[in-house]
This record gives C-alpha cells, structure tokens and sequence, in this order.
C-alpha cells in the first residue's frame, strides 16, 4: 500500500510496458478457495499482499504487461484475489461462534429503511441498536456470573452434598475445608469472578486484535462528492468502511460493562449483608458508596455508547485515546475495590438459596423487549416516510433480527446455566438451580418449535404445488424435446425450491413475532409465581399442568442438545479447517457490515477486501489508462458494487459492471433498503458505464435486480435457461446439469455479455512512467468517462463460448487495458480461466 501511495513499482505489474495486456482480476465467493483453483493452473505467485490477504498470478503472467509475450496475447491476464483468511484463516476463528448474537445484532443496525430528511429518526434507530447490543454484552456476562458465582461458588459450594461430590470446590466448602480462609461467602464469590473477568477480557483481546487488523486498514483518500451522499447509499462515502473511531469506542464502554457487571455480581450480595440489623457500619457505608460508583460507571457507559455514532463522510483519524483507555481502567479498578470489599471478613455469613439472578435476568430481558418495541416504531416512522414496498418484513426487519439476537442469547445463556447445574447437582435435590426465569425462557423453545414446524409445512405445501404449476413452463422453455416426467419434475422442483427464499421475510416475521409473544409470556410467569412451569402449574386442569411439565422437560432437553452441538461444532472447528471453512460461510454472509453495534461481534472482511480491491483498480488503471469490467457472482457482486462505489466519480464512469447469481437485490435490496434500496441501485446503474445481471430461475439466492423504467431492460437480460439442454444433444451428449446458484460462466451468455461490455468501454492513456501522482488524482490522457459510439459485432459462437470464464463461483475484476484497433474478439478454443 505505502508504494502504491508514493507511486513506487511494487512489481513489475503496476509499471507496465508501452503496450499493455488485458487484466482480469477475479475475486473468489463465500465457502473461500485457493489461487489454484481460480487460475487453473497449479503454478502461481502472489504479487501483492500478505497471509490474510493477497492478490495471485500464474507463474508465466507476472510480467504479463511488459515481457515479450505482452503484444501477442490474446486474452486478458488472471489476477485471483483471494480474501478467505479474512473469515476462515486460523483455529482462533472458532471463537466466534460465541459472537453470533452479537453479529445478528449488528446487521440490525444496517437494517433500517430508506428516508431522506429523517436525521433525528435515523440516529434514534441507530441509537437504540446500540443499547441493545450493549444488554446483550451483559447479558453474556452476566450468564458467566450466574455459572461462576451463583452455582458453583454460591450453591454447590455451599452444600455439603454437592461440595463433597465435585472434590475440586472442597476447599470453598464450609464444611469439607472445616472453615476454611476461601469459605468465607465473600471469598469465594471475589475467587469465582475470576471466570467471567476472563470472559470480559477474552472478548477485549479478540476485539482488539481484529480491530487491528480489519479497522485499522485504510481505505483510499478522496473527498467527499458534491451531493454529500455517492449514489444515494452511505457505501460511497470516504469513511464508510473505515470504522476504526466508534468500534475503540464502543470497545471500551463494553468493555467496562463487563467488568461493572461482574462488579455488580461480587458486591451486591455482600452490601445487602451489611445492611442487614446489626451489620457493621464501616462496611455499611462502604456498600452504599460501591454502589453508588457502580451506578455512576453504568451511566458513564451509556453515555458513551450514546454520545457517538459513525463518521462516514471522511476519513476519521481520532482515536479518542484517553477514554479508551481510562473507562476500561476504572471500571477494572472498580472491580478490585469490590473483591477487596467482598473478601473483608464478616462473621455469620453464609451462603443460602440463590444470588438475586431473576431479578437480574428479568432486568435485561424485560430492557431488551422495549429496546425492541422502540426501534419497531423508529423503523415504521422511517419506513412511512419513504414506502418502499420490496422492503422485507415492510421494514421491521431490523427490529425482527435484533429480536431474535436478543433470544438467542437467552437461549445461550440459559444453556449454559442450565447444562452446568444438571452437571453440578445431578438429580437435582441438592441446589435450587439457576434462576426460574432462564427455566421459563427454556420452556417455551417447543412451543416456538411447533408454530415454525407448521409454517415450514405450509411452506412445502405451497412449493409442491408451485412445482406442478412450473411442469407447463418447462415443457414451453424446451419445445421440440421428447418429454421426460422425471426430468421436468426435477426442473420444475428446483424452480419452485428457488422461490422459497422470497419467503425468508414471512418466516423471520412470524418468528419473531411468536418469540416475542412467549418471551413476555415466560418473564410475566417468572415475576409472579417465581416457580417453574411445572410447579406453577400444579393444582391446575391435568392438561394443563401435564404440557407445562412438558415443555420444561423437552425445553430442557433442547436447549441442552444446543448447547453440546455448539460446543461441538466449535470444538471441531478450531481442530478442522474444513470445518472452520463451513463455519466461515456463515461469516462471509454476516460480516459484510462493518461493527456499527456491536465491538465484539465478528469483524468486516470488507474493511479490508473494499479497499484492497480498489487500491489494486485505480492504482493499475491510473498507470495504464485501462477499461474496467467488475464482474461479480454471489457475494462477490456485493463487494464489487461496494468497490465500484467507493472509486472517484470519473473513476466510476469507466466502470462497466456485470453481475451473475447476485443477491444485490433479492437479499440485500430488501433487507438493507437504506444501502441497496432502488434509488442506490439506480443511480449505481447510472454512475457506472454500463451494467448487465444475469440471473436464472433456479436460483435460490441471485435474481433480477428490478430496476424501475427502462433501467429494468437495460440492467436485467432475461432468465437464463436452466438446465442449458433438456436432454442428450450434440453439444450435450451427457444430461446436462441443473446449475442452480452455480457454473454461470459455462452459459453462453456468459462471455457475450462479458465481450460486450469491454467493446462499449473506451480506453485512455496510461501515465508516464517518471510520473508519481496521488492516489486521488486523475492520470493524464483523453476523456475516459465520455461513452463510445454504437456496440461493436457480436462476439463468437456458443461453442467456442461455453467453455470460456472462470470457475463457476469466482466473481471477478475485469481490467482492460487499450488496445490496438478496438475490441478483439477471443480466439475459438481459448481457455475458459485465461480469459473469464
């Protein structure tokens, strides 16, 4: 990067000779891949990059540009850029599997409606994410605390029972150490705080190092444009993906959230106990002060997180040093008064029942649900004024996900409570168990089962008969063919499946909805029986009683299965990298947003990915003067029209975009609608050159991307056909696969909408060698965002076409340098992966 800033040859790529190759720049998909497999050739070299990030050649490209063989090749040059450790890389990555609430509630955060004009709404809906997402911190530590400090310090400890079953806690027991020093109540809680203090601290060091590594990558320099807002979407401004200020920021609040919580937990029993008749007064005195400063650090933390949202339009450099610093550092020295004040001695105290959990677990459940409600009416207001009716869920779909972050980890949390008290007590006669609220929030997992089960069966009912309906659309799509009932019913059925994605907005609606409904239900039920279902429903109808007993026993028995399978599956990961791949799926989909809510939750690759990709664009084009095709499949359409985005706007005009299988629209466009609503994709159409989607009807995650008037035609070429052959033909002699989601470069239009899109680019100049301008600055040379004249002839038939492209799932940069005498067309038989 610091090469590229100074105008410094790198390599012998970014100084190419006076007749420069075509460049192709492929950017690899979720699941992750190898530079291998991208270029199709097992001998490649990293040109630029590191171990997290690199962009590849083939062994015999590197000085494609320049070397002899520049003016003879007929094909652009591969470049793979391949950005899989960025989600997949080390077994460390198994650890964020205990952030998955966190990322679910910070994509809420970029799940607001579109409205222009509505400031105050829009920071309000922002604000309230962050609140949640600071109730989730502490509702995970405070989850540690119920473990740690309640059941095992607390409870078992104090039971003889149990104390001389599980001999590692004999000398916290009373009885078994015979009085032990650690006996003593406050002891032992102030030792058992040790455990959700690394906990905290866990989450600070994972933070840290992936803010170090994915915030603290800046992006290229440039100024904001007139309008203030590039493409009527936030992804264009300077400081979009650049989030390095608010995620320190909210670091260090949630950080000292933490460590108040666990504060909390070691204090207030104990200030409780002196204030009881009789107690010492020092002590007395010295409770009500540790409260009171317990109470000032929680406003303090609120304070920050709602002081400060994202600074997008520029590039900010402030760190806000002395804060990040010094609230983590209170709050840490806070807690070291509060072990010191529990530890003191205090004769005839002991341990009996349970530590005030329900209460603290009702708090933040009872917080969570209002946050909730309140950002349900932020996103209404926002979405009436400004209706955009492709909008998932009529864009409550923020408030739905950080619903379901906040029940999952409640049932997290509860999971762990519950597996470590059956472990600890066994039959459970011994300890009163973990608060009845997280027994209640268990019992209503099968309620909540059963509703989605009937869903899921209306939902294949009504794919099922969507397949019959699609046999007569198949046979029309093939005519002349010999009919096959197998075969069309497997089309007809892969259709109909694709369609079920449409229907994502229904089931997240009815989810959260339900879970809503049952969560208040089961914290209403807690706070006034304070007994489990079970035993809250005895005396009552046999039935009633009778479902009662069982949904707390198969609650219980769900929620622990989820809990052994998470241990599992991160287990496995962090020993198995296939695993740790699979699992780096579900990143690449969930961590495109920067941390906007949430300090701990996973990292955006794309902090990282963006900005390489458009330093490696407008660091070659501006030496080249080159055309520039960014072809995107899947994911990587997203990251290319993010990349296009955040280029100058001259840049832009020599951009040509083709995607394929993209969910800009059909997932993005409806569930992020302020970043990729209709206006944003509109004017992206516009800004760019030229832009061409292809899409097909068996795909279950790309489609049209919808553009309103004549953008729609222009954007959009019809549905691909899916399967290419219905039966044996001469192109075919084997069935043809049903390609789905996949393979789109082995469709014909593939490379004729490829071909078209370079012939409609005009080439510039490249810049002097002895020139070293700035990265925000044009290179010299004619016009380059005036757009040529008619398209050029088409390109060559279907069977030299077929072949062409590269792998199926690589979305790709295109970089095209000037050439001769115009577009050439690409010679019949050429490789498929030298020229994609």
């Amino acid at each position: 990067m610091k090469s590229a800033l100074k105008g410094e040859p790198d390599n012998p790529v970014t100084r190419p000779g006076p007749t420069a190759a075509a460049l192709e720049l492929l950017v690899h998909g979720v699941g992750g891949t190898t530079p291998q497999e991208m270029l199709g050739d097992p001998r490649t070299v990293r040109v630029t990059g590191d171990d997290t990030a690199a962009v590849f050649r083939r062994a015999d490209d590197v000085d494609a540009e320049s070397g002899p063989r520049a003016e003879r090749r007929g094909g652009p040059v591969p470049e793979a850029y391949v950005w899989c450790n960025l989600t997949s890389g080390n077994g460390t990555r198994a650890l964020w599997l205990l952030l998955l609430p966190f990322m679910v509630v910070n994509l809420a955060h970029w799940m607001r409606p579109a409205a222009r004009g509505r400031t105050r709404t829009v920071r309000l809906y922002g604000l309230l994410v962050r609140l949640a997402g600071l109730t989730l911190t502490v509702l995970l530590v405070a989850a540690a605390c119920e473990v740690a400090l309640d059941l095992a310090a607390w409870q078992c400890a104090g039971t003889r029972a149990c104390a001389e079953q599980h001999s590692w806690l004999g000398f916290l027991s009373p009885v078994v150490s015979d009085g032990g020093w650690w006996s003593a109540p406050g002891r032992r809680l102030a030792l058992a705080a040790l455990v959700p203090l690394a906990l905290t601290g866990l989450l600070w060091y994972l933070s840290l190092r992936t803010w170090s590594a994915y915030e603290s990558q800046q992006p290229l320099a440039r100024e904001l444009e007139p309008d203030g807002d590039t493409g009527h979407t936030a992804l264009g401004r300077p400081g979009f993906w650049y989030g390095r200020r608010l995620v320190a920021r909210l670091r260090a609040a949630h950080t000292g959230a933490g460590l108040l919580t666990v504060a909390a937990a070691v204090g207030t029993p104990a200030a409780r106990f002196d204030r009881a008749p009789g107690g010492p007064r020092v002590l007395e005195a010295l409770g009500w002060l540790l409260i009171a400063a317990l109470v000032a650090g929680a406003v303090g933390v609120v304070w920050v997180v709602c002081r400060r949202g994202r600074s997008e339009r520029h590039l900010d450099q402030e760190l806000d040093r002395h804060l990040v610093r010094r609230l983590p550092l209170a709050a840490l020295v806070l807690l070291a008064l509060t072990l010191l004040y529990a530890g003191w001695e205090r004769p005839g105290w002991e341990s009996a029942g349970r530590l005030p959990g329900d209460a603290t677990f009702g708090g933040i459940a009872l917080v969570q649900g209002l946050i909730v409600i309140a950002l349900a009416g932020a996103a209404h207001v926002l979405h009436r004024a400004q209706p955009d009716p492709r909008a998932a869920v009529r864009g409550l779909g923020g408030p739905a996900v950080a619903m379901l972050a906040c029940a999952l980890g409640a049932v997290m949390s509860g999971g762990v409570a519950q597996r470590v008290s059956d472990w600890l007590d066994g039959p459970g006669t011994s300890m009163p168990g973990p608060p009845v609220l997280l027994t209640w929030q268990a019992s209503v997992i099968p309620p909540l089962l059963v509703v989605l089960l009937v869903l899921g069966g209306w939902l294949a009912r009504r794919a099922w008969r969507l397949a019959r309906a699609a046999r007569a659309s198949v046979e029309h799509d093939y005519p002349g063919e010999p009919a096959d009932s197998a075969r069309t019913r497997a089309i007809a059925l892969a259709r109909a499946l694709a369609t079920l994605t449409d229907r994502a907005p229904l089931l997240l609606a009815v989810t959260s909805a339900t879970t809503l409904l049952l969560g208040t239900g089961a914290l209403a039920g807690a706070q006034l029986t304070g007994r489990t279902p079970g035993e809250a429903a005895r005396g009552t109808y046999a039935i009633v009683h009778g479902a009662a007993q069982t949904a707390q026993a198969l609650g219980s028995w769900l929620i622990g299965l989820g809990f052994l399978l998470f241990v599992t599956w991160g287990r496995r990961a962090y020993k198995d990298a296939s695993a740790r791949r699979t699992i780096g799926i579900l990143w690449d989909v969930g961590t495109f947003w920067p941390r906007a809510a949430h300090p701990f939750a996973p990292p955006c690759y794309a902090e990282r990915a963006v900005p390489d990709l458009t330093w490696r664009m407008v660091t070659w084009t501006r030496v080249t003067g080159g055309r520039l095709v960014i072809s995107g499949h899947s994911q990587g359409s997203v990251l290319a029209a993010a990349a296009a985005w955040q280029l100058a706007p001259s840049a832009r005009k020599r951009v040509a975009l083709l995607t394929y299988g993209s969910p800009l629209e059909r997932l993005y466009g409806r569930w992020f609608p302020a970043h990729f609503g209709p206006a944003a994709l509109s004017s992206l159409h516009h800004e760019v050159d030229c832009w061409r989607n292809l899409y097909r009807d068996t795909d279950p995650i790309g489609g049209p991307v919808r553009l309103p008037g004549d953008c729609g035609p222009a954007v959009d070429r019809p549905a691909l056909k899916d399967p290419l052959a219905y039966g044996r033909t001469e192109l075919h002699p084997l069935p043809a696969p049903i390609l789905g989601h996949s393979d789109y470069q082995a469709d014909p239009a593939f490379a004729e909408e490829r071909q078209r899109l370079l012939a409609r680019l005009r080439p510039g100049l490249p810049a002097p060698r002895h020139t070293e301008p700035h990265p925000g600055e044009e290179a010299p040379g004619p016009d380059v965002t005036e757009r040529p004249g008619p398209e050029v002839s088409e390109p060559p038939g279907p069977e030299a076409k077929e072949r062409s492209g590269p792998d199926a799932n690589e979305p790709s940069v295109s970089v095209v340098a000037p050439e001769p005498s115009g577009p050439e067309p690409e010679p019949q038989g050429s490789s498929g992966r030298s020229s994609a």
